[in-house]
């Protein structure tokens, strides 16, 4: 019989988490007072009783016998435990559970929705920050080439300055800080994190790896900016991945 209800249990939890563990813990409190019978010996009550009378008759005594007097010698009353109803048991065990793990799937596909639309604005907020880095990227170049020829000019006075030499200074550093490699994948992870809030399947460790990413192309364009609004920008784009990460955390 306990083996029949510990199936059951084990069955039910099964049929309704598909995903994760879910621990069960069934505690059953015997001690209620309904589940407790006294019977009376009453053969041994009745030799009680013949004796009292016989010792008062013999001796003369007094008095009459009552039922408090009777529960005073051992084993006129003796308590016994109902045995439990274990299919009647199991029933309540199993429509409890029923209803529990239906609150913990509801709770769970909330969850799951807030999350859903969490993650989903940072990443909106992810892509426009994108765009701002890759609008400012060129002014960065076109600020070092003006930098470089007011620089020039304090050098060498009223000599002619090199065209040439400013130009092929700027085009160095236009490919030393150029973001656009970077900011193509940081795009393709974004649309890889989308397809991954919408599958089924337990997508937490893989969410957790393409953070990892996202955070890569975000150093490596905050390590290539020199402009204070670019600066600014790649701050705040981490803080929207590392927000991210941490809802992954709660992610299956």
């Amino acid at each position: 019989m306990y083996f029949s209800l510990e199936e059951s249990i084990k069955a039910l939890v099964q049929e309704n988490i598909s995903r994760g563990k879910v621990d069960v813990y069934v505690s059953i409190d015997a001690s209620n007072a309904d589940d407790i019978e006294i019977d009376i010996n009453r053969p041994l009550a009745e030799a009680y009783i013949s004796a009292l009378r016989s010792m008062a008759e013999e001796y003369g005594l007094s008095g009459s016998i009552s039922a408090m007097d009777l529960t005073r010698f051992p084993e006129v009353l003796k308590l016994n435990k109902r045995e439990a109803d274990l299919e009647r048991l199991g029933e309540d065990i199993r429509a409890v559970l029923r209803d529990a793990l239906s609150s913990l799937e509801d709770m769970r596909v909330r969850e799951g929705d807030k999350l859903h639309r969490d993650i989903s604005g940072r990443l909106l907020e992810i892509e426009r920050l994108a765009s701002l880095i890759e609008e400012i990227s060129p002014r960065s170049v076109a600020d070092y080439r003006k930098k470089l020829e007011t620089r020039m000019s304090e050098i060498l006075q009223s000599a002619d300055i090199d065209s040439t030499r400013i130009l092929t200074e700027a085009a160095l550093f236009a490919d030393r800080v150029a973001i656009n490699e970077e900011l193509v994948r940081l795009r393709s992870h974004i649309e890889q994190l989308r397809g991954l809030l919408g599958s089924s399947e337990p997508v937490g460790r893989k969410i957790d790896f393409l953070v990892q990413e996202f955070n890569r192309e975000a150093n490596t364009i905050g390590s290539k900016g020199n402009d204070p609004d670019m600066a600014k920008a790649v701050i705040d784009l981490k803080a929207e991945i590392e927000k991210i990460r941490e809802q992954a955390q709660n992610i299956e």
